[in-house]
């Protein structure tokens, strides 16, 4: 599923594209991703609303309207692309929602595993309210996270992927997160010692800093706004580096299912 620095690549990308722009149609093969609103009354709703920006929070791209506000979650295998009507596309065989814009082309919504989801609401926080902070806003400092962290016991792998607790770190940025800060994902919150608290605060922004850098992990269905591939999988350290050194230590990376998800980590110097 693509994460924070995956989102924000995708705005980047789209936003000179729409901004401005009008919707003057709305088409869909595959309704349901549209939440809550039958596909008619939502065509209806958006057709005629202008664009005045795209923004990012958490793992939600968010479109500011004339009246409305249009977020999308991209979920697994979602993938957002502007072209020209007549333009063919190698993700157009799982299209599902085709927004006509004023200049004439398309905003296109592709989803192979149909897990995404569109939602039209007067006011963004109905979606989003309840995600955790920015981990790169100006906001999030040291002092916060460790606020955050006070009275939790939970795992801290599955608590930094919690979307409550820090909004837009998955399964690929807590793995990288962790090595960087020498924290073993199988330690509990509430064990981490003042300097782990501040090195994985650090760790934190300096991967996701990174992942926005080399423009996304491209590992499975991300692509950027344009099609093309980010390079972030080519600087992971322990990401799907299973069974190949560490490179801190040399020890063979190892992967563990924890909270479900696939966790890759150092036996050695992650402790």
């Amino acid at each position: 599923m693509p994460e924070l620095p995956e989102v924000e690549i995708v705005v980047r990308g789209l936003r000179p594209d729409l901004t401005g722009r009008r919707v003057v149609s709305v088409e869909s093969t595959w309704p349901r991703l549209i939440v809550d609103w039958p596909l008619e009354a939502f065509a209806a709703r958006l057709i005629g609303q202008q664009i005045a920006g795209l923004r990012r929070r958490g793992k939600y791209i968010i479109c500011d309207l004339s009246d409305d506000t249009l977020l999308i979650h991209l979920k697994m295998t979602g993938r957002l692309y502007v072209v020209a009507p007549e333009e063919s596309n190698e993700s157009d065989r799982w299209l599902r929602v085709v927004f006509g814009l004023d200049d004439g082309r398309e905003l296109r919504f592709s989803d192979l595993r149909k897990f995404g989801r569109v939602y039209l609401v007067p006011d963004a926080g109905q979606v989003v309210g309840k995600l955790g902070p920015e981990p790169l806003s100006d906001e999030f400092d040291l002092e916060v996270f460790c606020n955050l962290l006070k009275g939790r016991q939970g795992t801290i792998k599955p608590l930094l992927m919690n979307q409550g607790f820090v909004a837009g770190i998955g399964n690929i940025y807590a793995d990288e997160a962790l090595w960087q800060a020498q924290i073993d994902p199988h330690r509990k919150a509430d064990t981490l010692k003042e300097a782990e608290i501040a090195r994985l605060y650090h760790a934190i922004r300096s991967v996701l800093q990174a992942g926005i850098y080399h423009e996304g992990a491209s590992i499975n269905w991300y692509r950027k706004a344009d099609g093309s591939t980010g390079e972030y999988q080519e600087h992971f350290n322990v990401y799907d580096r299973q069974h190949e050194p560490c490179p801190r230590c040399g020890t063979p990376i190892r992967k563990v299912k924890l909270g479900q998800r696939g966790t890759h980590y150092c036996p050695t110097c992650q402790v």
